[in-house]
């Protein structure tokens, strides 16, 4: 295929891809150490840190799976909104609970609490367990946007895979946190913009807003579906899988997975923390709602356009509906706007990918690298570090950008690929976090035991009993670790493992967090989660009318 892209494209990417290098270099003149690197020196604002993380949110998977869910998926449609109902529940816990115990410890890794609760093999395990599933993970947003922009320019897979990843991968080794932070911020208004015009052509073609929705199938209209419950119905997407497990989801996603809680420990304390959680609280359901109707719109617009759907190239024998975007870009934008189109994919997927490298990076030289240094001797300077840990960014991109060429065809849609892949093991993560939250006499090697065989029967559950939605491996997950931890910890006793943080250090860390809770500020953040209450059940009703 030959490139859809005018001359004005092509400088409207070459410029924003230079502002991008351009902004990294400057921020990298004030990075002193690995803490300005990693966690900003802990002086990034509330805001800035909540819409980079929603832009993280807002990625390439989103903006191709989640109009292809609507559209095209075989059981998809609005339903995929009820997923969003969990997420203001999932952020009072960790408001509440976690925040306060993680700002205490000043982690850089989140896993490093694991060692001060368990041991340093509970610690390794989590922290490689994450390396794993995240860099699989990104490789698959990486594949994603590669084939888009193939499909736009014609460069081929291989060098679209370059393009994308070099210049990530050069503005985060770079830029640290810092740059990921503000590059998401600036990435996220570029997207809601181009979103926001996809949307106003797709309603003008549909004949307006009403015609919009009603030219959907009635059964793609269904925003809650209360019948079925998905424990072997062969019904993924009902109501509450989707309400309990994304629960489940949600608290080890922002709450237990570095990617997420690296940008919240890099506020200047725990009300800003805080402060970002409870705005994503708010504001995703509106982003989410904003790209399911572009899906709305993509659906109408492929029902009155004859040859749309036979446009779309073929995976498998099937038309790609994750390139239906894309597709629709391609032949109603103008020159100019097909180059902002192509800057909105772009940002959709360094967002993603951005923030991923720099907490695959913190993960690997916070757990392994630098922890096992410290053991050996004489500690490095803060310059060396720092340089280091832009070494090991650099070979963490190096690896996604290779396994992108590996990863094609996983689930139906890109967004399911993502989430199926969380939800193997984010239940098990999520409970081993709350063993060392929740109770004293679990060990380290209960813990592990429990991780193992929760994700082990989420993995058969995936092979042999398809029918039972993986919304509930979240649930599962979690049950069948913690109950093993608690088993274990309460018949087993292996002599060389502390049953908790020893001495001095657990009644200081407890008596910390105890007495924040007790301050006038732990007081107004639960009052504050009373918000984010009524916030779920008014999104709740308004999903209900909409059924």
């Amino acid at each position: 295929m030959t490139s859809k892209l005018s001359s004005i494209d092509w400088v409207v990417i070459a410029l924003y891809l230079l502002f991008l290098i351009a902004l990294a270099w400057w921020l990298s003149r004030q990075q002193e150490s690995r803490e300005d690197y990693y966690v900003g020196g802990r002086r990034i604002g509330a805001w800035p840190v909540a819409l980079s993380i929603m832009a993280t949110q807002c990625s390439t998977n989103s903006i191709l799976g989640a109009p292809a869910f609507v559209a095209f998926a075989v059981g998809g449609g609005l339903v995929w909104l009820q997923y969003e109902l969990a997420l203001p529940l999932a952020m009072i816990g960790l408001i509440l609970f976690f925040m306060p115990l993680f700002r205490h410890l000043r982690l850089v890794s989140v896993y490093a609490y694991l060692e001060q609760r368990f041991d340093l093999p509970t610690r390794l395990t989590l922290s490689g367990l994450f390396l794993f599933i995240r860099a699989f993970a990104t490789s698959v947003t990486v594949y994603s946007i590669a084939i888009v922009v193939d499909l736009i320019t014609g460069l081929g897979f291989f060098w679209s895979v370059i393009l994308l990843g070099a210049f990530t991968v050069v503005y985060d080794v770079l830029g640290g946190i810092r740059g990921v932070i503000l590059s998401d911020v600036i990435q996220l208004f570029i997207l809601v913009a181009v979103l926001g015009l996809l949307f106003m052509m797709l309603m003008d073609s549909n004949g307006g807003f009403l015609a919009m929705l009603g030219n959907l199938p009635e059964e793609r209209r269904q925003t809650l579906e209360f019948s079925t419950h998905g424990l072997g119905d062969g019904q993924t997407f009902a109501f509450w899988p989707m309400l309990i497990g994304g629960v489940f989801l949600y608290l080890s996603y922002y709450g237990c997975d570095q990617s997420q809680v690296q940008r919240t420990l890099s506020t200047k304390g725990i009300d800003g923390s805080n402060q970002a959680l409870f705005l994503n609280g708010l504001l995703r359901f509106p982003l989410v709602l904003l790209y399911c109707l572009v899906g709305v719109g993509i659906a109408g617009y492929a029902a009155a356009t004859p040859g749309f759907i036979e446009s779309l190239p073929a995976s498998g024998g099937e038309p790609e509906y994750n390139l239906a975007v894309p597709m629709y870009m391609i032949n109603a934008l103008p020159p100019g706007l097909v180059g902002l189109s192509m800057v909105a994919l772009f940002a959709a997927a360094m967002s993603s990918l951005d923030s991923v490298l720099n907490s695959l990076s913190a993960t690997t030289m916070e757990d392994f690298v630098r922890r096992y240094h410290q053991h050996r001797g004489r500690p490095w300077s803060e310059h060396r570090e720092l340089v280091l840990s832009r070494v090991i960014t650099s070979i963490w991109g190096i690896i996604t950008l290779i396994m992108a060429f590996f990863v094609g065809d996983i689930a139906t849609t890109v967004l399911e690929a993502i989430n199926q892949i969380g939800s193997m093991a984010n239940g098990s993560i999520l409970a081993v976090f709350a063993l060392g939250l929740l109770t004293t006499r679990t060990h380290g090697s209960g813990a592990i035991a429990g991780l193992i065989l929760g994700i082990a029967i989420n993995g058969l559950l995936w092979l042999f009993v398809p029918s039972v939605s993986w919304l509930w491996w979240n649930v599962i997950g979690f049950l069948v670790t913690f109950g093993t931890g608690i088993l274990l910890g309460t018949f087993y006793r292996p002599s060389s493992q502390q049953l908790y943080v020893d001495g001095l250090q657990r009644e200081t860390l407890e008596r910390s967090v105890t007495e924040y809770l007790n301050t006038e500020a732990s007081i107004d953040w639960r009052k504050r989660s009373g918000v984010l209450l009524i916030w779920f059940v008014l999104l709740l009703s308004v999903l209900f009318l909409m059924s």
